[in-house]
């Protein structure tokens, strides 16, 4: 254990260290300590571009694919998978959330916000183990479509362009060892805490009233994170142009890690507000003028 993990583990935000209590059931699956972990290319599962790209395609593949076959067939639902799933990414996502929560909460106590958004040295082996956990979970997202695809449900561009490129972007942020990642990460965790739970509650039946709410949270996060990474960026292009001012050498968040992040955080803005305005805007006032149409019938 380093000495910045020791000083981030004397903090324990939470009282007790989450990490080490959930150390052992790593440990049984994986058969050793997480503390041994490193993200190596060719060695790591999923560490290669050429792994990432066949998955990326192949999922495209498959998705069109049962689309195809489905297209004169009836729907095939599968609710006992589908609550199952969407149960255990919430649950997952709960947990994932605060691990990554105690390093971050202990990174900034000890050495600030800025330090822990920009330095090089705030890439720390735990969070390495909990991003790659992360980008992990995208793979299992991958299911979601599946699932939609055998139910014969419309697959919007934006439903498998998410999917696929959330996978590509948390292994070049990996793979760059972008600092600003855990800000995104727990953005979305927290977020995908409340959607797969809500999922899971449609799933059994349950109407929920706060449906339109989680678009809104999804686009208030892309809001928060567009904000936090484009500073970053711009922190670390504007100390190397010398001519722009800055607030603080941000080394851990510039290159090409940082760009691809904040384009495709921003073309998800664009994406999912064209979503909100379609589906909560449009379509209330579509379904306001059919009722006074009706009405004056």
């Amino acid at each position: 254990m380093s000495n910045a993990t020791a000083a981030f583990e004397a903090t324990r935000p939470f009282g007790l260290s989450l990490y080490n209590t959930l150390a052992p059931v790593y440990q049984a699956v994986v058969g050793a300590h997480p503390d041994t972990f490193r993200f190596v290319v060719g060695k790591t599962p999923l560490s290669t571009v050429t792994e990432v790209a066949a998955v990326a395609v192949g999922y495209l593949v498959v998705i069109f694919g049962i689309q195809a076959i489905m297209r004169n067939r009836a729907p095939i639902a599968f609710p006992t998978l589908a609550r199952m799933h969407n149960l255990l990414l919430s649950v997952g996502s709960a947990v994932l959330l605060l691990l990554h929560l105690e390093q971050v909460i202990s990174m900034i106590a000890v050495k600030g916000l800025g330090w822990s958004l920009c330095d090089t040295e705030a890439w720390t082996q735990r969070l390495e183990l909990l991003y790659y956990i992360n980008y992990l979970f995208k793979y299992y997202e991958l299911i979601d479509t599946l699932l939609l695809a055998f139910k014969k449900k419309p697959l919007e561009f934006l439903h498998y362009f998410h999917h696929s490129q959330t996978m590509i972007l948390c292994y070049i942020q990996i793979i760059y060892h972008v600092t600003v990642s855990w800000f995104p990460i727990v953005i979305n965790l927290g977020v995908h805490v409340i959607m797969y739970y809500y999922f899971y509650l449609a799933s059994m039946g349950v109407r929920v009233w706060w449906k339109k709410y989680i678009t809104t949270m999804q686009i208030s996060q892309f809001v928060l994170d567009i904000i936090v990474v484009y500073s970053c960026v711009y922190n670390y292009y504007a100390e190397r142009l010398s001519i722009l001012p800055y607030m603080r050498s941000c080394n851990g968040s510039g290159g090409f890690g940082g760009v691809f992040a904040a384009a495709l955080l921003t073309i998800y803005l664009g994406l999912f507000a064209k979503m909100y305005r379609d589906t909560y805007v449009r379509g209330t006032r579509k379904r306001e003028s059919t009722t006074k149409t009706t009405k004056r019938e």
